[in-house]
This record gives structure tokens, sequence and C-alpha cells, in this order.
């Protein structure tokens, strides 16, 4: 079994599971997005962070990795998957089509937002900094994972504005004096 994994936000820069191929990809009918409150790994219940989610939009599409796992390891991979994006049952576990940038198309495991989920948010940009930069959570501050994923979407060429204006914004907001 060949198992392909949509990377979109800390998939890119944190796959946690051994990674074959890396190829860019796209998923149409998503776009990505700070819409899910992050109580566990980049904030608590009592000061909330966001993560980046797959939300489903229609004629919208997001560009991100394709990644295989080393052959002989996908079951280690998914389980490893598993309990890293399942942790509150926010994420779907979906199987989705994704257009590799070399012509291939393969179904990949995504993790999509519910968005009858409680953790499922709708927040204008300047109250999304807010949120980002006070948040602390299991792994570390919601500034890292906002950091890391915007630069490493700027290396593969993927523009975000939204992104963008986060960054400068959290900066901003967390800089001393």
């Amino acid at each position: 079994m060949t198992l392909w994994v949509f990377g979109y936000a800390s998939l890119l820069w944190n796959p946690g599971f051994a990674v074959a191929e890396a190829v860019p990809a796209r998923l149409h009918g998503f776009r990505r997005s700070f819409c899910m409150y992050s109580i566990h790994h980049r904030g608590t219940e009592a000061q909330p962070g966001l993560v980046l989610a797959l939300d489903p939009h229609e004629g919208e599409h997001c560009d991100g990795l394709a990644l295989r796992a080393e052959a002989g390891t996908e079951a280690e991979a998914l389980a490893y998957l598993r309990d890293r994006e399942l942790v509150s049952s926010a994420y779907l576990e979906q199987t989705v089509p994704l257009a590799l940038n070399d012509r291939r198309r393969v179904e990949a495991v995504a993790y999509v937002i519910d968005p009858h989920h409680v953790q499922y948010c709708d927040l204008p940009l300047e109250e999304q900094a807010r949120l980002i930069a006070r948040a602390h959570g299991g792994r570390g501050p919601n500034t890292e994972y906002l950091y890391n994923t915007a630069q490493h979407l700027e290396e593969m060429g993927v523009p975000d504005a939204d992104l963008r204006w986060l960054v400068r914004e959290v900066r901003a907001l967390t800089a001393p004096g």
C-alpha cells in the first residue's frame, strides 16, 4: 500500500514520519485558513491558539506538498498522524484527490476541519493575530507555528497574503517595548 499525505501547514516543516518523496500538489475545493482553535498543541482551553485547517470551499484550492511515506512504514506513519492530528476530533481524516506538479494524480490522506466541531471558528484577521500572539501549547508557541508555516510556503513559492499580513501583525504585537 502506498501512503500519500497532504501537507498544507505544519506537515510541511515537521511531517514526523519517514518521507520518501515530497512533491508540490494542489487540492481543489478547499482553502487553508486559521479556522481551528488549538487547545492542545498551540494553545490551551483557557487560552486557545489557532491552527490552520482545510476548510471546504467550492471553487477554491490549497497548494501544499504530497508526502509519500517510505515503503514499509505506512502503518506506523498513519498511526502517528492519527495520534497527532485527531487528538480532539476537530479534524476529519479524509482521502482526497491531489494534482501533483509533475502531472501525476494521487489519492492522499488529509486532515479536514469538521465545521460542526466546537473548535471550528471563522475570525477576522485582527482577532487571529491577537490569539496567535499570546497562545502557547504542548508543542510550543503559536507564533512558531505561524512563522514556520509562512516561511515554508514562501520558500515553495506559494503566496498567501493573509499569512503575510498575520506574520507582520503578530511580530508587531509581540515586539518588546
